[in-house]
């Protein structure tokens, strides 16, 4: 589950809320001024999450790589054609 608190209610509140999401896995986003600034999450989602982070890192450079020669117009275009193509089938 998902919860929002406030960055005060936050610092007022941490002992339970590191309780929340080690044990419950729940994760907390806090906000500031009513903005979203930062989440508390569990250990092992963000271990997750910082694979991936990596694993699409490495994607994107490889994307990066691939594309180095092709002008950035007829990338973007292509991207275009690929983005409505896939649309149109579904």
């Amino acid at each position: 589950m998902i919860s929002e608190t406030s960055a005060v209610a936050f610092r007022q509140n941490l002992g339970d809320m590191l309780n929340q999401v080690q044990y419950r896995h729940d994760t907390i986003l806090i906000k500031k001024d009513g903005k979203p600034v930062a989440a508390l999450v569990d250990a092992r989602l963000f271990e997750r999450i910082r694979r991936m982070q990596a694993r699409f890192d490495a994607l994107c450079e490889r994307i990066e790589v691939g594309y180095a020669t092709v002008p950035e117009v007829d990338g973007l275009a292509e991207i275009d054609a690929v983005v409505a193509e896939t649309r149109a089938g579904r």
